[in-house]
């Protein structure tokens, strides 16, 4: 009777060990491609900035503020297009869900890379709004921001699962309210929203991080590496969201206007 129960704390001390490493190649995973799309993102969003925009002023096509805009810029800034190059982010990334479930692994880890190279393409505008130091400094605080909530989220012994739905319906307001102002230009909308937003994506950044682990230990045994692989690359998206929204409306709070 001694033996068997050795051998079964044996087992069950393997087995948690295992999903223990397991769970730790899959977060560095997460983390990973959540980096590497990050640096997508704004290797695309600096590229796309310094062709839509000239110092020498005889090279312009037209000027907004101090800025100059080549004929590039008046076309992505100024035009009709600039409506495509703000919602085919958000299209994308409600098609992701189908595109998961329909292609390889791999194949969705390139659709989440052209992902991110578009919201770069998207974001590229915040050149002509923010000063290069500000946007930088925001973005630092919002990575020392959100490793410390994502640190938060992974390690707390609290279930926080219920925060979600009443997260989710804090997007879709956000959202709603996002598109209405668009017409108001309310400044008290803006502030209000950008406010709120902080709030709610920082719960969101402890949220998904506490998702995903839970999420992997909870499959970890079945050991489908495709659809672990389909996992990661998931949570990364969910946390690179999280991220560039925390970035933001961090940056209507800390960024200088030009």
């Amino acid at each position: 009777m001694a033996d068997y129960e050795t051998i079964r704390a044996g087992q069950v001390g393997a087995r948690t060990l295992g999903i223990d490493e397991g769970l730790r190649a899959h977060m560095n995973k997460v983390y990973g491609l959540m980096s590497v799309a990050m640096v997508i993102t704004a290797a695309a969003a600096w590229a796309v900035s310094g062709l839509a925009t000239t110092t020498d002023p005889a090279m312009a096509a037209a000027q907004i503020g101090d800025k100059y805009l080549t004929s590039f810029g008046v076309a992505l800034y100024a035009s009709p297009l600039k409506w495509v190059v703000m919602l085919a982010p958000l299209a994308m990334v409600f098609a992701f869900g189908a595109v998961l479930n329909r292609v390889s692994a791999a194949g969705a880890q390139l659709y989440f890379y052209v992902y991110s190279a578009l919201m770069g393409l998207s974001l590229s505008s915040i050149f002509l709004v923010f000063t290069g130091l500000s946007i930088v400094q925001t973005f630092l605080v919002t990575a020392i921001a959100f490793a410390g909530l994502s640190l938060w989220g992974y390690t707390t012994k609290r279930d926080i699962s219920g925060w979600g739905s009443f997260l989710i319906m804090g997007v879709i307001g956000l959202l709603v309210a996002s598109i209405v102002n668009i017409w108001l230009q309310s400044p008290a909308i803006m502030f209000a929203v950008s406010a709120i937003g902080v709030l709610i994506f920082a719960g969101l950044t402890a949220y998904d991080t506490q998702n995903i682990k839970n999420t992997y230990i909870a499959h970890a045994q079945h050991g489908d590496a495709e659809w672990l692989g389909k996992s990661a690359i998931m949570g990364a998206l969910n946390l690179y969201l999280d991220f560039i929204n925390l970035f933001m409306f961090l940056l209507q709070f800390l960024g200088n206007r030009e």
